[in-house]
């Protein structure tokens, strides 16, 4: 029969090791409350910033490159138009000028939207409140060319040589000025579309806080399993399969929008280049607007991403919730009560 010294040494082995599973649980506990707060967090920010980024390029900076490109072509094209009227006579240009009309009424429009999406801020502002001061003092000496003194050749070549200066002068010229504009909003454009150092940290951050999220699950699994006489926990588990597809499905997403933003990028440069091609302003007006209307419908919102933001941000609440709730639920009936 075992001596009262051998019950006893036995009694405070068993509340030793009770002691230790319990703290052991405790900290795991900690780890994945903290470990869930922080990717948690870091994941809703960064992906929330992707999909920012995506909404940018989609309702200002892809319209304002665009608008720029087609306003300086329309520009450049209704003075094409007005100096055909000369070369080839009146009688050959529809309604007496209809077309440099029709040109120079699309490129003010094209002036009137950019104030509304253009993304250079108050310095962008600044260029278009001065490209429309200038634009007017374009059509002041345009329309007497194309117009009045359409049988006055001197006049009609002063007017028209006037009107040459305003719109491509280096430096204050409307084109110049747009340029200048364009190139800021380029800029701008490649910076949205890309992912900085601030949002791969987060990323980072998020990634590797559900990695030792995952990996606490298991550990605490394994010691309740062989410890506890518990063969498996249904709160650790749910909250092993959340984080695995918490660090799975926004990534996913995140790196699908990726793509459609460089690709948005390598389609706007190639519009912002094509609006440079001045051998035939006809041609690059057309391939300026076809492709405006491909990227828009490449752009177009998509509702898995924001089915994915909401769901992240549930599964953030569920990371936090279960483990808490299954490890607490063990220690308050193994331990805690029991105390």
């Amino acid at each position: 029969m075992p001596s009262p010294t051998r019950w006893t040494r036995a009694f405070r082995t068993r509340r030793r090791t009770r002691s230790r599973t319990r703290r052991l649980l405790e900290r795991y506990l900690a780890v994945m409350v903290v470990t869930a707060l922080v990717s948690g967090i870091a994941l809703l920010v960064s992906y929330w910033e992707v999909q920012n980024s995506a909404g940018e390029m989609r309702t200002r900076g892809a319209p304002a490159v665009q608008g720029v490109a087609a306003t300086q072509l329309a520009l450049l094209r209704a003075h094409q138009e007005a100096e055909s009227s000369r070369e080839n006579g009146i009688d050959e240009v529809v309604g007496a000028g209809a077309r440099y009309e029709n040109q120079l009424a699309a490129a003010d429009q094209g002036l009137s939207r950019l104030s509304d999406v253009q993304i250079d801020g108050e310095r962008g502002r600044g260029v278009l409140d001065t490209v429309n001061g200038v634009l007017t003092s374009y059509s002041s000496s345009i329309t007497p060319g194309a117009v009045k003194y359409v049988h006055d050749d001197l006049m009609q070549r002063q007017k028209f040589g006037e009107a040459r200066t305003v719109l491509d002068r280096p430096g204050t010229g409307i084109v110049p000025r747009l340029d200048v504009l364009q190139d800021h909003q380029m800029r701008r454009m490649d910076r949205v579309s890309s992912l900085g150092t601030l949002q791969q940290t987060g990323w980072a951050v998020a990634e590797l806080g559900l990695l030792v999220l995952a990996l606490t699950c298991v550990g605490a699994l394994w010691v309740l399993r062989t410890r506890c006489g518990r063969s498996q926990d249904p709160w650790l588990l749910a909250a092993l399969l959340v984080t695995v597809t918490l660090a799975v499905v926004p990534l996913w997403a995140t790196v699908r929008t990726q793509e459609r933003l460089d690709t948005a990028r390598h389609r706007l440069v190639a519009i912002e280049q094509r609006a440079h091609d001045h051998t035939d302003l006809a041609a690059s007006q057309t391939y300026v607007t076809d492709h405006s209307t491909a990227l828009r419908g490449r752009l177009a919102a998509r509702s898995w991403q924001s089915w994915t933001y909401y769901g992240a941000l549930g599964g953030a609440a569920l990371i936090v919730l279960l483990p808490a709730a299954g490890i607490c639920r063990r220690l308050n009936a193994d331990y805690w009560r029991a105390e």
